[in-house]
């Protein structure tokens, strides 16, 4: 009698705290999540429950840029950004330590990624592009960067060719004399896409700028593809300016 009970609750579907794997401590489950490829079963296995979206989506499963590690035998952790990009999987996390500078030029992301810096404020995590390369980051796939300084001694800080590129919380800084008109914080080749297949696919093309200083340059953005400069505002402080837009068709 006992065992048809328990058959028609299975049956009628019970709820994922009564489930066996839920007896597991979170170091289990979360060693388990972190098999899981980020897109787009670890983002489904966050929707099962409030324990396993606080789990699947722990700092802890993001990969982390520490260069003053003395090895980096430690799984997900980097010496460098450009390591930790070709290791990461499309939609992973990339959390960049705090404290000192990271080289990053000519560096290619082809697949949705998010990088962090690591620090209280974005000053804390600085990102340097040094003069003979063409940008720090250049992106070609839906992607992030929050809380980062991006420094381009010649050149620009963050070049997009195609995806959706959300800037939020940054400092994007270019040389300013006397080569200035060579340098631009932000610069897009992107072109508008097929309406259908962007809100189908999620892959229209646009540049997303929130809370974020930007220093130097010629201009703030140059665009040579169709996208164009919308809803511009900016806040004047006593030391920066701090601009939201976004570029898109």
């Amino acid at each position: 009698m006992e065992r048809e009970v328990e058959m028609r609750r299975w049956k009628r579907g019970s709820s994922p705290s009564a489930s066996p794997i839920n007896t597991l401590d979170d170091g289990c489950l979360m060693h388990i999540f972190s098999f899981l490829s980020p897109i787009p079963d670890r983002f489904k296995t966050a929707l099962v429950c409030h324990r396993w979206h606080y789990l699947a989506l722990h700092r802890r499963l993001w990969l982390r840029v520490e260069p003053n590690r003395s090895s980096s035998s430690e799984p997900g952790v980097f010496t460098n950004l450009e390591n930790a990009i070709s290791a990461a999987r499309p939609g992973d996390t990339i959390l960049i330590a705090a404290g000192g500078s990271h080289v990053a030029c000519n560096i290619q992301i082809q697949k949705p990624l998010c990088l962090m810096g690591g620090g209280v404020r974005p000053d804390d995590t600085i990102l340097i592009c040094s003069r003979g390369s063409d940008s720090a980051l250049e992106f070609l796939s839906t992607c992030k960067v929050a809380n980062l300084t991006v420094k381009a001694e010649l050149g620009c800080c963050l070049l997009h060719r195609s995806g959706r590129l959300t800037i939020e919380g940054c400092v994007l800084q270019c040389e300013e004399d006397p080569l200035d008109y060579l340098s631009c914080p932000i610069v897009s080749t992107a072109n508008k896409t097929n309406a259908f297949s962007s809100e189908v696919k999620g892959n229209g093309n646009s540049v997303s700028v929130a809370r974020t200083r930007i220093e130097g340059g010629a201009k703030a953005v140059l665009t040579s593809g169709t996208l164009t400069l919308q809803r511009v505002r900016v806040i004047c402080t006593r030391t920066a300016l701090f601009f939201w837009f976004d570029v898109e068709h």
